[in-house]
């Protein structure tokens, strides 16, 4: 008799946080801008365009991955630039954990141009329990010889979640900060804007040092802009970056103090039969990552997702479609200014998997062996009948099936920018619009017994 054991996994809508009413009046405030869990996986952030950071922490009372309220905290707040008369928005463009050293938490969020290094811990609320004055119920009299003298006497209250900023980053960016990523040495990290990567110290906030630096000397003759920047989770010295031409650059730190020449360039060369007027917007690359064990690259463009082996600069060794059906609506996503949508992407924990975000809610799994992907959305409906699999839910197959999507009921207004995944488990942290999705893989055995 023999036994044999097969695994399937099914992905299911576990949470979701937000208005779950069936008229919303969502403002711009609410909508979420970046979604980021920590190096344990037990804590969520999320930061929202009014400059709040909402912290969720894993919930061990329940059954499998579930999360609840931890605090929240006013981050950023609106500010004016009276020397460029220049509105800065209160938005978080990103957030990042620092690693856990003790009970409290270090995170870091950047708006535009401030970047702030936050505290976040547990306290006791003590009160006055007793005193000369007060005997914990009721005032008492003054009290009228020193052998009535008493110390007064604390009392915890109540255990409450502060948070405060320790560092506040500011003055550095001359343009909008894109990126922010903390270095593997826990003691330094980068930003960077359009033109610039500057290298920090997490302790030192009044000095950062310029490590790459693209601005021409005449603005005329710029050609591209940097879109995102990473540190390599393994080696400290180096980094990567991508820009609006579609390239990622490897530098490494140790060649030079001023890293403006690469140490590798990943780039494809574009099939002269597809070019048009659209090439250069869509070839620019919204985000990269790194995979955990650094070997692997994960670029996002308009189009396409793409993985890049650290040591083939040539080429991706995968590249998947992700709006190929959309070729044929460009000249109207860039009327409605969709085209220069920046989506997020990333690895899952073992590198196997790569997440991405679409419209109308949509968002793509892709197994990085197989290359078998799934197409999933993200809508209230979906959450509330708990669906599993197949249906409006769940599409298998390569690329989003037609017969199944009309293109002109799309809204682009729902679109999947921002998502995070669990560094550990099978658990994805999706943001549509004001509400935070937490899609779980339920891993199914099947066994089966020959006589």
């Amino acid at each position: 008799m023999d036994g044999d054991a097969s695994t399937s996994g099914q992905w299911r809508f576990a949470q979701c946080f937000g208005d779950k009413g069936e008229v919303e009046d969502i403002t711009e405030a609410d909508i979420i801008s970046t979604v980021e869990f920590d190096h344990t996986g037990d804590y969520l952030a999320t930061g929202d365009k009014g400059g709040r950071v909402v912290l969720f922490e894993r919930n061990d009372t329940k059954k499998g991955c579930e999360y609840k309220f931890y605090t929240e905290f006013q981050s950023h707040e609106p500010e004016f630039d009276y020397l460029k008369s220049l509105e800065i928005e209160e938005k978080i463009n990103k957030i990042k954990w620092c690693r856990r050293q003790n009970s409290a938490h270090f995170l870091l969020s950047t708006n535009d141009k401030t970047i702030k290094l936050w505290k976040v811990f547990e306290k006791s609320l003590r009160v006055v329990a007793e005193s000369n004055l007060h005997d914990g119920q009721r005032p008492l009299p003054p009290p009228t010889s020193r052998a009535h003298l008493r110390l007064p006497r604390m009392q915890a209250q109540d255990q409450i979640v502060a948070a405060i900023p320790r560092k506040v980053y500011s003055n550095a960016h001359a343009y909008h900060i894109n990126s922010i990523s903390i270095n593997s040495d826990g003691e330094t990290y980068i930003s960077a804007d359009d033109l610039r990567v500057n290298l920090w110290n997490l302790n030192i906030s009044d000095q950062s040092f310029n490590i790459v630096d693209i601005k021409p000397v005449n603005m005329e003759e710029l050609t591209e802009v940097i879109t995102a920047a990473e540190f390599h989770p393994i080696q400290c010295n180096n980094f990567m970056y991508s820009s609006s031409k579609g390239t990622i650059k490897l530098a490494d730190m140790r060649e030079s103090a001023l890293c403006d020449r690469h140490a590798k360039q990943f780039e494809e060369e574009e099939d002269p039969t597809n070019r048009s007027f659209f090439s250069e917007i869509i070839s620019s690359i919204s985000d990269v990552k790194f995979s955990q064990d650094g070997r692997y690259i994960l670029s996002r463009d308009y189009l396409s997702l793409k993985v890049w082996d650290i040591n083939m600069e040539s080429k991706p060794i995968k590249t998947i479609q992700i709006h190929d059906h959309l070729r044929g609506k460009l000249c109207d996503l860039y009327e409605n200014d969709c085209i220069f949508d920046k989506f997020e992407c990333t690895f899952s924990g073992d590198g196997t998997q790569a997440l991405t975000g679409s419209y109308h809610n949509y968002f793509r799994i892709y197994d990085v062996a197989s290359g078998n992907d799934i197409l999933l959305q993200a809508d209230k409906s979906a959450f509330k009948a708990k669906k599993i699999g197949g249906g409006k839910t769940a599409v298998k197959g390569n690329g989003i099936k037609k017969e199944g999507m009309n293109l002109d009921s799309i809204d682009f207004n729902k679109k999947i920018l921002h998502g995070s995944w669990h560094p550990r488990e099978n658990t994805i942290a999706i943001a549509a619009t004001n509400n935070l999705f937490l899609i779980h893989l339920l891993t199914v055995v099947r066994s089966s017994v020959t006589v």
